[in-house]
């Protein structure tokens, strides 16, 4: 009774607090500017089938995928098991699934088990890779301090995870012998009716005991604080990454988004249109966004579905030819001034997220050097495993330095006056459309 009273105030306290922090994060996407999403359910149904669940696009380099893969399958196959767990700490019942399902009990166990058997050696490449080879992706300058450390904790805390089950199930397979009232019979498993006798065939049923029992709580203490870990980690993309793919724009990529009041003008100047007199004495709007108050909330969930994994930043051409610009970088930005912001905001609840002002933006952040190098290439978009799309952000933000504080590269100044004055981005004297009136 006391483990039972014990378990319910610590599970309790987690998932009351772990929900708390979740919608904080919900309150913070929420900061910015509305987006309706449109578009084909089947198909955003089926991007998530795919992509989010199936790890499509991580399949582009083989070995690493099949790695991460285990570690993601015995994840979500975990979650049949934890479901018993948590219906035992509240019953006081042990194993209570394995009498009334009985060999498929066996089958999902053991699944379980060879899933976990795998995801432990790929977390071993996985922390070694980390803190002894090296890649270039997860040393840079962005990845320095709590990344690089978030990165490896999640690690270590699976194979705490791992550990757990280990011994867990490796001493109830050697109590199913000794006391078979209490412990019930799971049939063989794959991995534990082997290691179990392996690792403590020569205990004592009262050492099993506290072993199955160090085991149980371990694994279940360590799922509570993963849970409450996730919303300031990394790691919260194994949430995210569904609602960021279902609702990942469907429209060509590398198309942009039109600017109504800049298409007017356009029109206007090509004699198109005829400008209204309210038109001309308009005060101009301002275009893109300074800071995260400004971007869509759907940029803002993609910067808290980030995976940090790098790849964007890896297939970026201006990165790769030693230019400051890095994908991922900006979405990191994106998501800490964002946290930022909503810290300002919780201490000052009378303010509205667009009247917030702190004296910084997002360019405190991220510097003008970084937007320019940007090509719209597309390459980080396609690269991301997740849906993000960096170029947006991007887009937003060189729109604001050059159409709202009519800043700019001094190399991109002649440009921008050629397409002002003759409707071209060459300084030429004919129309732009001169050679479909030649005879």
């Amino acid at each position: 009774m006391i483990q039972q009273i014990l378990f319910i105030v610590i599970a309790g306290g987690a998932l009351l607090f772990a929900a708390r922090q979740f919608l904080q994060i919900k309150k913070k996407i929420s900061l910015g500017q509305p987006e309706e999403i449109k578009g084909d359910t089947g198909e955003r149904i089926k991007n998530v089938l795919l992509i989010a669940l199936g790890q499509k696009k991580m399949f582009k380099q083989w070995v690493p995928a099949l790695m991460h893969f285990a570690i993601y399958a015995a994840f979500l196959i975990t979650q049949i098991e934890l479901l018993e767990i948590f219906f035992d700490g509240v019953t006081g019942a042990h194993r209570a699934f394995a009498p009334a399902l009985g060999g498929f009990y066996t089958f999902v166990i053991s699944t379980i088990e060879v899933l976990t058997f795998f995801a432990f050696f790929a977390t071993i490449i996985f922390l070694v890779r980390r803190t002894l080879v090296k890649p270039a992706r997860f040393t840079q300058t962005e990845m320095q301090g709590w990344p690089a450390r978030d990165g490896i904790l999640i690690l270590l805390g699976e194979l705490v995870l791992i550990a757990g089950i280990v011994c867990m199930n490796g001493a109830d397979v050697l109590l199913q012998k000794l006391d078979p009232a209490h412990y019930p019979d799971t049939g063989t498993l794959a991995v534990s009716s082997w290691l179990g006798p392996l690792l403590f065939g020569g205990l004592s049923q009262q050492s099993l005991v506290v072993v199955e029992r160090f085991g149980w709580w371990l694994h279940i203490l360590t799922v509570l604080a993963f849970l409450n870990y996730l919303p300031i980690s990394k790691h919260l993309h194994i949430v995210l990454a569904f609602f960021n793919v279902y609702y990942s724009r469907l429209k060509p990529r590398g198309e942009m988004e039109n600017m109504p009041e800049i298409m007017n003008e356009v029109k206007s100047m090509m004699g198109l249109i005829e400008a209204s007199e309210a038109d001309m004495g308009a005060e101009l709007p301002e275009f893109g966004a300074k800071d995260v108050t400004g971007l869509s909330w759907k940029t803002l969930l993609e910067a808290y579905s980030c995976t940090e994994c790098g790849r964007c930043t890896e297939q970026c051409p201006a990165n790769l030819t030693g230019k400051k610009l890095s994908p991922r970088k900006i979405m990191m930005d994106i998501r800490d001034r964002t946290d930022e912001v909503a810290a300002g905001l919780a201490v000052s609840e009378a303010v509205a997220p667009a009247d917030f002002d702190d004296g910084k933006s997002l360019f405190d952040y991220i510097a003008s050097e970084e937007l320019h190098a940007c090509t719209t290439c597309q390459a980080c978009v396609e690269a991301c495993p997740v849906m993000i799309n960096p170029m947006e952000p991007i887009l937003a933000l060189r729109r604001y330095e050059i159409l709202t504080e009519s800043k700019g590269p001094a190399d991109w100044i002649p440009m921008f006056t050629s397409v002002e004055n003759n409707g071209a981005v060459w300084a030429v004297a004919d129309p732009r459309d001169g050679w479909t009136r030649e005879d």
